[in-house]
């Protein structure tokens, strides 16, 4: 896309900004609703083109869709009621040593964003997806740049978008969307003046890259890239004595649910050696064996997940347990599950890493100290999941207790694939799992990402926003003198 298309897509961004910017949040809400409307309305025509480019089964979409219209509506929701702002009011004291002014604060939005739409969920985390809904909610104007896999999915969802707008008389720049597949399309939009803080779902090597180009401007910007990860599950003895076919099973469907293509997956299992731990194994290889496998997102995807699980297995100590039965589904690739005791699997970094598909290895450690030493090994993630009965968790608390630090969520005995939407959901973490561990893509507090607090200090009454005006015309919540009033 040339430098002048660019630099005329983010200057429309910039102009719609300042007009979407002052709307009120009752108008910008009722924009959310009327896309998660107009995409409920296009109905199984939608869902059958999406599967068409992207092998996801129907059923999966459609669950998928009414994720992303509940998200459109609960940033609406949240919206209108005001909390996301942050209100607070400290009253003069003029009485006090020295006098303390009247300070009053909340947050406003950035400006225009860029997103980056992902391949493995073409409706929630793309177009109309979890980055654009929540920037459109805190008064930022987006540019898209559709990802490549499903490209006329992403035009038929900017055309239902685009339609919004025209229902709602919003802006008629505040959400555009670029078609270049260029590598220095994303660059220039990245580095455009214009553009105030970048969204993306997907590879290390490509966020890593968008961090790069928003560092390298003359004033950098936030970048918010979910980068995927491991996501270790510890397994402990007493919680695989209770029931190892059990969690086997769980686990195959985790592994291999939606052909592993989740940033979730549970790529990563510690455990400590134990009988319990062979008839654990034993069931995950008979559970994973019978599972039909299925075409992957895109050749793209398919020929990594080929490659790297070929160069997984050539490392040092690592052996196959098991694979899905090739003859299933002739030309498809097939699930893995291998095995490696900690010591190789702490001397060799390249096993720590993500394999983006169907694939566990399982680390075979002596004790719990080798366990929390591969545990520390690996960087930070999305998810940590604790499989332990309640002699373990009395057992292994430490451990137990380390999973905090190095996770944006930690689950007890269940599996971590499943992202709910929900005002305490946190889907974030340490690098590299993410590039900023105190924000979550997921749920109402994704908002924060697109926005800054400023206060007004002495400001005149006139001047102030209405959530900072002193009879709270909005009548929102707000923490007032350091009393919360609603």
């Amino acid at each position: 896309m040339p430098s002048q298309e660019i630099h005329t897509v983010m200057q429309a961004s910039a102009t719609a900004f300042e007009a979407f910017r002052k709307l009120s949040a009752n108008h910008r809400a009722t924009f959310l609703d009327a896309i998660a409307e107009g995409l409920e309305n296009a109905g199984d025509a939608l869902l059958e083109l999406a599967s068409s480019e992207t092998n996801l089964p129907i059923p999966r979409l459609r669950g998928e869709m009414g994720r992303t219209c509940f998200q459109l509506r609960m940033f609406a929701k949240e919206i209108r009621n005001g909390h996301w702002v942050e209100a607070i009011i400290d009253h003069a004291m003029p009485d006090k040593n020295p006098p303390a002014p009247d300070i009053r604060r909340m947050r406003i939005p950035l400006g225009p964003i860029v997103v980056f739409g992902a391949s493995n969920f073409p409706f929630a985390y793309s177009t109309a997806g979890g980055d654009t809904a929540s920037a459109l909610a805190a008064g930022c104007s987006v540019v898209i740049k559709q990802h490549p896999a499903h490209p006329q999915t992403s035009n038929r969802v900017f055309e239902i978008i685009q339609q919004a707008i025209k229902k709602t008389n919003m802006p008629a720049f505040v959400v555009q969307h670029v078609e270049d597949k260029g590598f220095a399309t994303g660059q220039g939009l990245v580095q455009h003046p214009a553009s105030a803080a970048v969204g993306f779902t997907g590879s290390y090597a490509g966020g890593m890259a968008l961090v790069n180009y928003a560092h390298e401007r003359k004033h950098p910007i936030p970048v918010f890239a979910e980068m995927g990860s491991t996501n270790p599950v510890l397994l402990f003895p007493g919680a695989l004595t209770d029931d190892a076919s059990g969690i086997a099973e769980k686990y195959a469907g985790s592994i291999t649910l939606g052909m592993g293509q989740f940033c979730t997956n549970p790529g990563l299992l510690l455990a400590i050696d134990s009988p319990a731990l062979v008839d654990f194994e034993q069931a995950l290889a008979r559970n994973i064996e019978k599972i039909a496998m299925a075409a992957m997102l895109h050749p793209g995807i398919e020929k990594a997940y080929i490659t790297k699980t070929r160069e997984a297995l050539a490392q040092k100590g690592v052996t196959l347990i098991t694979q899905a039965d090739k003859n299933v589904v002739d030309e498809n690739p097939v699930a893995c599950i291998a095995r490696i005791s900690a010591n190789d699997f702490l001397e060799n970094p390249m096993v720590h890493e993500e394999i983006f598909g169907p694939w566990s290895l399982m680390v075979v450690c002596k004790d719990a100290g080798e366990m929390l030493a591969c545990r520390q090994a690996v960087a930070g993630q999305l998810t940590t999941t604790i499989m332990a009965n309640n002699n373990d968790l009395a057992t292994f608390g430490p451990l137990i207790d380390s999973a905090v630090y190095n996770a944006g969520r930690v689950v007890f005995n269940s599996v971590p694939t499943g992202v709910e939407v929900c005002n305490a959901m946190v889907h974030g973490g340490p690098h590299p799992a993410c590039t900023d561990s105190r924000f979550t893509a997921v749920g109402p507090l994704a908002i924060q990402r697109w926005t800054r607090p400023v206060c007004w200090q002495n400001a005149p009454a006139e001047l102030l926003p209405p959530e900072l005006q002193e009879e709270n015309p909005l009548g929102i919540r707000r923490l007032v003198d350091g009393v919360l009033i609603s």
